[in-house]
């Protein structure tokens, strides 16, 4: 899942940022509600996580904006303000979840993983791929001779094909997953994930769609 980590405390973002890429996500990180606002201009994200008190606003006016602009990914507020009124107004503000500071990283990872459970096309979380059970929450891939291991970067591309499954997924949806603002993209990047997971998973589970993308059917 690609998310977006909104905080201005360089030291949290630091750790918070290592922590999920770790975890198997493509993180981008802002210290700004206008560095934010054009993210999220030119970016999908399967999650934000947002802090309040930003130095050139206030992070409920960016909740409010991207709301009103249609954006529907899961927010998770992380913001020292531990009054009842600051949660309600984060709340009503369109926040999907709050955690206040400071929080353990761990945590705010199950979070995310709860919300992209319930962000799935069909609400499925473990999956059945021919031989194949994918287990979307935990990122972890099973097949009849046990577990098969696949790199972060590998399971942001079969965790994006297997959440559409049976609908194509382009090229530059499959880049988004991979890479977060400050890495290099490779020319060939996708194809080369691609064809590691074949080479892992065997044929069938990845079809090509020449012109269009990728599917698992």
């Amino acid at each position: 899942m690609r998310v977006l980590v909104v905080e201005d405390t360089r030291d949290l973002a630091d750790a918070l940022v290592r922590y999920l890429r770790a975890e198997g996500h493509a993180v981008d990180h802002v210290s700004t509600a206008a560095e934010a606002d054009s993210a999220l201009r030119v970016s999908d994200y399967g999650a934000i996580i947002l802090d309040l008190g930003l130095p050139d606003g206030s992070g409920l006016d960016l909740l409010r904006a991207e709301r009103a602009r249609g954006n529907r990914a899961p927010v998770l507020i992380a913001t020292a303000r531990d009054g009842i009124a600051d949660r309600i107004a984060g709340l009503d503000a369109g926040a999907d979840d709050y955690v206040l500071k400071p929080f353990d990283l761990g945590e705010v990872a199950a979070r995310l993983r709860a919300h992209a459970r319930r962000a799935t096309s069909d609400g499925a979380t473990d999956v059945t791929v021919g031989p194949y059970r994918v287990d979307l929450v935990a990122g972890r891939v099973f097949g009849p001779a046990g577990e098969v291991r696949l790199t972060s970067r590998e399971w942001s591309v079969l965790a994006v094909l297997v959440s559409a499954r049976g609908r194509v997924r382009s090229r530059a949806a499959l880049e988004e997953a991979l890479y977060s603002f400050d890495d290099e993209i490779a020319g060939n990047a996708v194809e080369v994930y691609v064809s590691r997971l074949r080479a892992k998973l065997g044929p069938g589970i990845i079809e090509t769609r020449r012109g269009l993308g990728y599917l698992v059917p």
